[in-house]
Parts: C-alpha cells; structure tokens; sequence
C-alpha cells in the first residue's frame, strides 16, 4: 500500500465517528453509566486503530482482516447507539447522525475489503499465468 492509513476516506469518516460519539457521552445522561460509556468508547475507537494497525502490514489479506475487526466495531457501536436510545440515555434526534455515519462507514469498509480482494485475486492468477 501506498498511502498511509490517514489518507483513507473511511479513517477520516472514523475519527468524525468517534469526535461525534465522545460528544453524545460527554451530553447525555450516560456519563453515569461508566461500563456502558467504557464500551462504547472502546467500540468506536477500534474503528480507527484497526484501520490502521491493518494498513501498517503492507499486506493486503492482513488488512482485509483487520478492516472485518473494524467492520464488526462498527456495528458495535451502532448497536450501542439503539441501545442507548431505547435505555432512554439519549434521544433519537440526539443519535441519528452517528447512526447513519456508522452504517455509510460500514459500507465503506465492505467496499474497501471487496476493492482489496479483488487486488488480492489478481495477483493470484498474475502468477499462475507465468
């Protein structure tokens, strides 16, 4: 790979993710639930750190495993952010932007990993034809 992992568009989309989130836990009445704050920062901070502890490997199927690590943090974090509205933490107007960034971002990794197997397959047959 050529491009360090902070010019990729899904990691910029990620640290916005993450800014949004830390803003939801810091106004809402979660802050007093410090598990569920704990794993919720967790989740979405390993968004972007297995973007890019994966991109460091110059290794397109170590990266492809690491974006389906990020992938499933993802959707963590949407998970959290249902159950945080349904627990009565937040209010739905107060989630729907990281709502929709989490699942564009989700889409983004699908992308992404299809991008890097596809890359992956043709490297494969490049050398079968020699």
């Amino acid at each position: 790979m050529t491009k360090s992992f902070e010019e990729f568009e899904v990691h910029k989309k990620g640290v916005v993710l993450t800014k949004q989130v830390f803003r939801i836990l810091n106004q809402s009445s979660i802050e007093k639930e410090f598990g569920f704050k704990d794993q919720m920062k967790r989740a979405v901070i390993s968004i972007t750190n297995n973007i890019a502890e994966g991109s460091e490997y110059n290794n397109n199927k170590q990266f492809v495993r690491f974006l389906k690590i990020a992938k499933g943090s993802c959707a963590e974090v949407r998970n959290m952010l249902i159950l945080a509205r349904e627990l009565e933490f937040c209010t739905q107007a107060e989630i729907q932007e990281s709502l929709q960034l989490s699942v564009e971002i989700s889409q983004n990794i699908s992308n992404f990993i299809k991008y890097l197997d596809s890359k992956t397959e043709n490297k494969k047959l490049e050398g079968l034809k020699r």
